[in-house]
């Protein structure tokens, strides 16, 4: 949720954060309005609930007919607060509900507009150019006995697939050499659950807007997450954390799950958009005031991994209209995919600012002792999406591929994928 305090202080801010984001700028009034009623209701039933102690003290000393007075009077305060406490409830009900659908306030640097109004911030690396003519992701997995979307299908449906053989050790490869650079940077590995309660997946905020993305089991009312970000941030969820030591950084390995609901028609072929992926995302609480640098090295990070599987990319700041609800500013790395010839996203990483830890009650002690409300953030590190950028530019004129050479120690010293006799 955002800060109460940006909504009654800063409106404006919160209007503008609105509007970029192509949302209804009216839910401002309409929240400010809801929070002067619950406001109200909340010092309405104070001031009767003193009223009522206060008479209280007098029915213990008075006697006689002054006494069955005040006993009537309590009987109509008691009523009267009843009444007001019902309000009090309402209004802070109505208030709430508003509260949480009102996303999270963008950076001020962030561009406008929808999906393709992005600003590149860089490019790393060149796109190479063949002598040969290239072979999709698909074509080269399944010569090389490394995917099988077939069989994938058969089981499971459309958009589902088997890692076999090569594909699987790959994969596994990948997340391995994810893992140890974050342990190496101080992230704490984490293998969290992939079900989570409905408060935990209303709290990182993927129950609004994009709620149809997400897979739900009504008989036992728990969600399957779509990142490990969600059990990660719920993770101290109603918890004070002692950050005088710095951010506090875990790395969840988890599937994924993802129902892709608006996507028919698109990337159908291959393991570009499917239901079932597996990923390796860093998660952070930190100070708010430390969020834009944990931003910045989360990026870094980001940045290093994809060093390490040599593939040209490029940087971009994702416009406000293309934004999650919890982000107020995210960064996606896109590598390049030669059958394409198109950068398509292989990471993200957002700053949530205190939006998720508010909902989730997330705080810390500042240097005063008084608790306040962590930030948190989330980067991806790899996931199976990767395999189609590997296999595409590091593809040789024979349906072989060449494994980037920091990924060898993670595949046995494995140097080329040949395919399948």
């Amino acid at each position: 949720m955002i800060d109460l305090r940006t909504l009654r202080e800063e409106p404006d801010v919160v209007r503008a954060s609105l509007r970029a984001r192509g949302e209804d700028v009216g839910v401002v009034d309409r929240l400010l309005s809801l929070d002067a009623a619950r406001r109200s209701a909340i010092a309405t039933a104070d001031r009767l609930r003193a009223e009522q102690k206060q008479l209280g003290k007098r029915i213990g000393r008075a006697s006689g007919e002054e006494r069955e007075s005040l006993l009537t009077r309590g009987k109509e305060l008691a009523a009267e607060v009843k009444t007001a406490e019902a309000e009090q409830n309402r209004a802070g009900d109505e208030f709430e509900q508003l509260h949480r659908v009102v996303p999270n306030v963008i950076h001020p640097d962030v561009p406008a507009g929808g999906e393709d109004d992005f600003a590149v911030l860089k490019h790393v690396g060149t796109p190479r150019e063949f002598d040969f003519t290239p072979r999709d992701h698909l074509e080269l997995g399944e010569a090389l006995g490394a995917v099988d979307m077939e069989r994938g299908a058969k089981v499971s449906g459309a958009r589902f697939y088997f890692l076999t053989g090569i594909g699987a050790q790959l994969q596994l490869a990948l997340l391995n050499m994810a893992a140890a650079q974050a342990t190496a940077k101080g992230f704490q590995l984490m293998v969290p659950p992939v079900l989570v309660r409905p408060e935990v997946m209303a709290g990182t905020g993927f129950l609004g807007a994009h709620s149809s993305e997400v897979y739900h089991l009504p008989d036992d009312d728990l969600y399957l997450v779509g990142t490990s970000e969600v059990p990660l941030a719920g993770y101290h969820s109603d918890e004070i954390l002692d950050l005088s030591r710095g951010p506090r950084r875990y790395a969840g390995w988890s599937s994924c799950f993802r129902r892709e609901a608006g996507s028919y028609g698109k990337d159908t072929r291959g393991i570009i958009r499917v239901h079932q992926f597996d990923k390796v995302e860093m998660f952070v609480f930190c100070r708010p005031e430390d969020a834009e640098a944990e931003h910045a090295n989360l990026l870094a990070w980001e940045e290093e991994m994809l060093a390490k599987i040599e593939v040209p990319y490029r940087v971009i700041d994702t416009a406000a209209g293309d934004l999650g609800t919890s982000a107020a500013r995210k960064y996606d790395c896109e590598a390049w995919v030669p059958t394409q010839q198109a950068y398509r996203e292989l990471t993200s990483t957002s700053n949530c600012t205190t939006f998720q830890a508010r909902r989730l009650a997330v705080r810390y002690r500042d240097d005063d002792g008084k608790p306040q409300v962590t930030a948190t953030l989330n980067g991806t590190l790899a996931t199976t999406r990767w395999l189609v950028a590997i296999l595409e530019n590091h593809q040789l004129a024979d349906g072989s591929v060449r494994v980037p050479e920091a990924l060898r120690p993670f595949l046995g010293g494995l140097s080329v994928l040949s395919p399948s006799t």
